[in-house]
């Protein structure tokens, strides 16, 4: 995480002195412009408010200097000094482009919402996501995973971040983002011995895991605590949403019933080949693509693992952080698993062709020995 300057203790020169950053970045001028012009509206259509500009600077410093104003943060992963306002005022310039499509009490609410990420993969969108609108000043996140080559077509990092801790790069985005914010990283990802560290003081789980097992006993755990759990699935371009509403009702089925009352015992006792089975009906085998079909029977036999695609994976982000905001403002949110397709939209014959599709995922089941 970043340090902080404590102005009770040190001043700025002692605090750059000490740390020796290669990068020291201040750009509070424009900050303090950009806060001026949010507060004061009716210069979007007045471009001379240059003498307006310079009073408001005098009387925020209040015969400070400008470096002795806000919070300097060090960010020891690049060696970086950074000028900051302080937390308000940050969250104010970051979020003024949201308003009035988030109230200024519905704000409130989503930076106050406490979100645990389990899996960094769909997962990494989500966190960015509702991050950038300015949701979720408290975060857990958990994987892990290294970011591997094969991982670059669907998450924001790029090939110089090959080896590093997935976990390490989310949270030095969240940070860089808002530095105010508080994370908590599970480096090692979610077992049985840190679950309920994981899962303490937390108002929602995203669960992005690849381990079904995980899958299974997160939601067992979340449901004893009444956590609600959302999960977006990527699906060829589109993808399956769904949410189990533990907070509405602690005695729901797991994944709204796909899987009966499964214990973890049971599922322990279930042989390999039964593993692809129970995956698919958690995914929703009725709304997989046809390419999804296609791909998932090659799996380890012509492709190494399940195709994930970079727009899937964004637009994942985008539900989880959309779904993330009504949960937040305790609005309606549906519980039933849901499709949300590009296809569809996009493509002018798509009902032309439910018939063969139809026919195509009964194929697909009867292959994997679904009824």
């Amino acid at each position: 995480m970043p340090e902080r300057l404590d102005r009770s203790t040190e001043t700025y020169g002692s605090f750059v002195g000490r740390l020796k950053p290669a990068n020291i970045i201040d750009q509070y001028e424009l900050l303090l412009e950009d806060l001026f012009l949010i507060r004061n509206p009716r210069f979007k259509f007045i471009k001379d408010h240059v003498s307006e500009l310079e009073q408001f600077t005098r009387e925020y410093a209040v015969g400070k200097s400008l470096s002795e104003c806000g919070e300097w943060f060090y960010f020891p992963w690049n060696r970086t000094c950074a000028h900051y306002l302080t937390e308000s005022e940050h969250l104010e310039i970051r979020t003024a482009r949201n308003r009035e499509i988030i109230k200024k009490d519905e704000q409130a609410a989503l930076y106050g919402l406490r979100v645990a990420y389990a899996g960094l993969s769909v997962g990494s969108h989500g966190v960015a996501t509702f991050a950038l609108m300015g949701g979720g000043r408290h975060v857990k996140i958990a994987d892990p995973d290294t970011v591997s080559p094969s991982n670059l077509n669907r998450i924001r990092f790029d090939f110089l971040d090959v080896g590093k801790k997935k976990t390490d790069l989310t949270s030095e985005y969240l940070y860089q983002l808002n530095p105010y914010a508080d994370v908590e990283s599970f480096p090692d990802g979610v077992s049985e011995a840190n679950m309920d560290a994981f899962l303490s003081d937390i108002d929602v789980l995203v669960e992005e895991t690849d381990n079904l097992e995980m899958k299974i006993r997160l939601r067992f755990e979340a449901r004893k605590r009444g956590i609600p759990v959302i999960m977006a699935t990527d699906n060829g371009d589109n993808i399956i949403f769904e949410a189990d509403r533990f907070d509405l009702d602690r005695n729901a089925q797991l994944f709204n019933g796909a899987i009966g009352d499964i214990t973890i015992e049971e599922f322990r006792s279930f042989p390999p080949q039964e593993l692809p089975r129970l995956a698919t009906k958690i995914a929703g085998p009725d709304l997989v693509t046809i390419r999804m079909t296609e791909s998932l029977l090659q799996v380890g036999k012509t492709i190494y693992s399940w195709p994930q695609l970079g727009d899937a994976a964004t637009l994942s982000g985008v539900a989880i952080a959309y779904a993330l905001r009504r949960i937040a403002l305790k609005q309606p949110l549906t519980q039933q698993k849901v499709e949300i397709s590009l296809d569809s939209i996009f493509d002018p014959t798509y009902a032309d062709g439910k018939t063969e599709r139809d026919a195509r995922r009964a194929e697909f089941r009867r292959a994997i020995g679904l009824p």
